[in-house]
């Protein structure tokens, strides 16, 4: 669990970047150090307090002299003086408004300077008003965008990111599991599917009837809860601290725990079949369990397995519960095995401090080889067009080249293979040279600029090329703040499948490109697909759960996945690279 000082000291360390870039003028480099800060502790797996203890905040990245001096402050004080005063420049609601697209910190210094907004309410109201319109170098277009930004921020603003609504759900879960009158807890509805975005925390719990009530009071009176919304005999409803989410809890006989996690799973859609086909062969679900309709008399109902396996199917796994053909196949007893995490062989995409990632290459490898069970990394740093991230041009790319030789020279075999995430600029070439790609291990094509427009014949010239292996993150969504580019995925598919292409499934929480629609159109069409992290902190290898939920609810198997293959059977796989002439 991660600390709460680590937590806070990166939101403050965020938001104090954040002022710097609303006051602007002389404080670029203020804004990228606290930026910086912010991310470094925010990826930290031990407490900040242990660095302060062992005097070795100095040896973090970014983390100088004065950042270190306010560390200290905070751990010894539980606020920092700098922050306080830093605050009063700026209005905070304002300063929120930043991650919203649209919302830069010039743009909204100028709202409030010139038309004395302070508020999001405030803002809100003056672009409906037509008043932000009117201001000098802004105008019709930039306001549409701005609305736009509103619109898909609000997404966001109404559901969490599965990683974040796994965070806390997990959480609720491990505690109820302590007290010993819970039999078993799980997690239910979108969460246990394992949907992109998550409303409510749904979570059922088997126990005894004459612990409920300790337990209802143990989750409302719990020190997670900031308000209580309902508390009856079997079910409770409360509103979390920290993310302001509504959790509820529903407690069941244990004899009914099967047949409640299957209703409370869903999807309804699932649900509404499952119980049409049980009706037609004389039976009744609910989630008291599974009923003879000619006598009301209750047959099963104790396991989800028993549930569907008395109606005649095959168990299927939460995360293909979509009623998008897995009844059919489990009716035939053909619901495949899917991939999952151990499963991995390798993760194909990370960045280390050759561009914008936070660690070394030997620090990478060393914190992987100890977590996780790989037999290979990729090492993909950003190309030179990628200049906010510090993208490497070709003189580096040979220099890294060799670092990699000596890390794994150490090591004592090839564990980390050299890689690029090259950048497809605007006319589908790519800003580093094929001499260059062809003496890497792995190339990774991605779109970072030029999102407004259609970038299908830019992709497809990308696949083209003999050096590209997998397309990256392909239709450069960000959940709640960017839209996907437009980009026809069908025709990206079909070349992918003529250049021997793999697509990538981008694991970052706000990411997870390709989506699970559009990965199972690659699936149906044979295409491979890799499952990366796109790691630029250690913490973000543990993404990889993610991606591999994408793929499940893609109905993936091993099989479908790149980096479940050894190295030497990727390099087969890459040998089939060829270069089509492709007339779009």
């Amino acid at each position: 669990m991660k600390s709460e000082a680590n937590k806070e000291l990166s939101r403050i360390f965020k938001e104090m970047s954040a002022i710097y870039q609303y006051i602007g003028v002389g404080e670029r480099f203020r804004a990228l150090a606290y930026g910086k800060a912010s991310k470094v502790i925010g990826s930290l797996a031990e407490d900040i307090s242990t660095y302060i203890e062992n005097d070795s905040l100095k040896d973090l990245p970014g983390i100088g002299e004065g950042i270190s001096g306010l560390i200290k402050e905070y751990i010894r004080t539980g606020k920092i003086r700098k922050y306080e005063s830093l605050k009063k420049n700026a209005p905070h609601e304002l300063i929120e408004m930043m991650e919203i697209k649209g919302f830069g910190p010039q743009s909204l210094k100028r709202i409030h300077n010139e038309l004395k907004v302070s508020t999001k309410a405030e803002l809100i109201k003056a672009l409906q008003e037509g008043k932000i319109e009117k201001l000098k170098g802004f105008g019709k277009k930039k306001t549409e965008g701005m609305l736009r930004g509103l619109k898909l921020h609000k997404t966001i603003e109404d559901r969490m990111l599965l990683w974040d609504a796994l965070d806390v759900g997990e959480k609720l879960v491990e505690r109820l599991k302590q007290l010993p009158e819970v039999k078993q807890a799980e997690l239910c509805g979108s969460l246990r599917r394992r949907k992109e975005t998550v409303g409510d925390i749904d979570i059922l719990v088997s126990s005894e009837e004459k612990y409920r009530r300790k337990i209802i009071d143990y989750f409302t009176n719990s020190s997670v809860a900031k308000q209580i919304l309902a508390k009856g005999d079997t079910k409770a409803s409360i509103i979390l601290k920290d993310s302001g989410r509504q959790a509820d809890l529903r407690i069941v006989n244990e004899n009914e725990w099967g047949s409640a996690l299957q209703y409370f799973t869903g999807s309804k859609e699932h649900n509404i079949h499952l119980r049409t086909i049980a009706k037609e062969k004389g039976y009744k679900i609910s989630e008291y369990g599974i009923f003879l309709i000619k006598n009301d008399k209750r047959i099963a109902g104790k396991t989800e397995e028993e549930i569907y396996r008395t109606i005649g199917f095959q168990i299927m796994p939460p995360e293909m519960r979509e009623d998008k053909g897995e009844i059919e196949l489990a009716s035939k007893n053909k619901i495949p095995k899917l991939v999952s995490l151990k499963d991995i062989k390798g993760d194909l995409q990370m960045h280390s401090v050759w561009s914008d990632g936070l660690h070394s290459i030997e620090a990478i490898a060393e914190y992987v080889k100890k977590n996780f069970s790989y037999e290979y990394i990729v090492i993909t740093d950003h190309s030179k067009s990628s200049r906010i991230a510090n993208g490497m041009d070709e003189k580096q790319i040979l220099k890294q080249i060799r670092a990699i030789e000596e890390a794994n020279k150490k090591m004592g075999h090839d564990f980390v293979k050299t890689g690029i995430e090259v950048d497809i600029l605007g006319d589908g070439s790519l800003d580093i040279s094929d001499e260059i790609l062809a003496q890497l291990d792995w190339v990774t094509a991605s779109i970072h600029s030029g999102f407004k427009h259609d970038n299908t014949d830019r992709i497809i010239r990308a696949c083209e090329n003999p050096y590209v292996n997998c397309i990256g993150h392909p239709t450069g969504r960000l959940i709640g703040s960017r839209e996907p580019y437009k980009v026809d995925v069908e025709k990206i598919i079909e070349v992918a499948k003529e250049t021997n292409t793999a697509l990538e499934i981008n694991a970052q929480p706000e990411r997870m490109d390709l989506n699970d629609e559009q990965a199972m159109l690659a699936r149906k069409n044979g295409i491979k697909l890799v499952i990366s992290t796109d790691s630029h902190t250690l913490e973000n290898f543990s993404f990889m759960k993610l991606g591999i939920f994408i793929a499940r609810r893609a109905w993936c198997t091993p099989a479908d996945i790149l980096n479940t293959m050894k190295w030497s059977e990727i390099e087969k796989w890459k040998r089939k690279k060829h270069k089509v002439e492709h007339v779009v």
